[in-house]
């Protein structure tokens, strides 16, 4: 399918170049990578810009701060202020692109106003609590326990791979609610205030040396059940319009990240054989950006299909692929990490494969969900 862009579209295209060039010159330098209260307030500072320049939540309804845009003009937002290298969502990717979405669909009128438009301005900051030791890729099989007492329900358990928690306002989590239940049944969402009595957050240390994981531990939280959001053990239904975003178009700027690093590798590449396979990367990734822009005139059309499942497999996979190249590329200047963001690539996509679904789970669910293949005996 060739996705062609009309007039309105490349009028916006030119107003945001106009936008990002005056724009991005003012920024003060990036922080360091664990200077985490200056990195939150150098991703916030970022996003009030965006807000307050009619860029933030371009999709996002015009009643909570957004903007009421279409998908192209977002698949072109993310386009242009990736090639510009414009800081990206940052800390509070999981409030812009899994929570706030989700909430669009899911949430109360109340619990939209209250979060979305703060979102948006930059003003909270969200974290995801879903994965637990015991419950990774199978993440049904949650053990975090909330017993409703009231008007309340009291949280006990633990989550671990929890993004930006240290620095979090608000987290998206998964509770089990009916442990009797069967396990896609019993669990329930909430929206976690991260600062109530009870929360422990320990960051985690990554291969890169950063810790923007972290495990929380959960001993009596009390939490509103205002906070819900969809039906009690309706959770997983919820889930999957979370997983939907988490899986499709959160990778839309890695992907054009992923385009620019490759023209970035080409003055490096000496070798034929590893010209041919950056040429073989290159035409993955631009293929998958085809397929990125279906998806979108999909979803114009308001038809949904098994593109962002497809997206999520496919694009993982390639990219730690072109990691395995930049490192070869490279060679000895690999083993100098600190600041080459060709050996940080190689290093930062060796979780890509397993978080937000593994691509066997991945797999899975393409072969019985899209293909219709027989389930997997149990």
């Amino acid at each position: 399918m060739q996705y062609r862009y009309d007039e309105a579209d490349e009028a916006f295209r030119a107003e945001l170049r106009r936008w990002l060039a005056a724009v991005l010159p003012t920024l003060p330098p990036e922080p360091p990578r664990d200077a985490w209260a200056a990195r939150r307030a150098y991703d916030t500072d970022w996003q009030r810009r965006l807000y307050d320049a009619g860029y933030a939540g371009l999709h996002w309804p015009a009643e909570y701060g957004g903007r009421g845009a279409s998908p192209t003009e977002q698949l072109i937002f993310y386009e242009e202020t990736a090639r510009a290298r414009a800081p990206y969502v940052g800390v509070n990717f999981v409030g812009l692109l899994h929570a706030g979405p989700t909430l669009i669909e899911e949430g109360t009128p109340e619990q939209k106003a209250a979060h979305l438009p703060r979102i948006l301005r930059g003003e909270e900051v969200w974290c995801q609590g879903f994965s637990e030791p015991g419950a990774g890729s199978d993440l049904a099989s949650l053990r975090t326990r909330a017993e409703r007492d009231g008007d309340h329900y009291v949280l006990n358990g633990q989550k671990i791979w929890c993004s930006f928690g240290q620095v979090a306002d608000v987290g998206e989590f998964l509770v089990r609610t009916d442990p009797g239940a069967p396990k896609h049944k019993g669990i329930s969402w909430l929206i976690l205030p991260m600062d109530l009595p009870g929360i422990e957050v320990r960051p985690l240390r990554t291969v890169l040396g950063s810790s923007e994981f972290s495990e929380v531990f959960l001993t009596d939280v009390r939490v509103p059940v205002a906070n819900r959001v969809g039906a009690e053990n309706d959770g997983w239904r919820v889930t999957n319009v979370t997983l939907k975003y988490e899986r499709g178009t959160a990778f839309v700027s890695e992907l054009v990240d992923a385009m620019r690093l490759c023209e970035d590798l080409v003055p490096l590449v000496r070798d034929p054989a590893q010209r041919r396979e950056l040429g073989r990367c290159a035409a993955e990734f631009d293929g998958l950006w085809a397929l990125t822009k279906r998806n979108v005139s999909q979803s114009a059309r308001g038809v949904s299909g098994p593109g962002a499942t497809v997206i999520k497999l496919a694009y993982t996979e390639a990219r730690q692929r072109f990691g395995e190249l930049c490192l070869r590329v490279l060679d000895r200047e690999a083993l100098h990490v600190d600041g080459n963001e060709l050996v940080e690539e190689r290093l930062r996509t060796l979780a890509l494969t397993i978080a937000a679904g593994s691509s066997q789970i991945q797999r899975n669910i393409i072969g019985e969900r899209v293909l219709g293949l027989p389930k997997e005996p149990r």
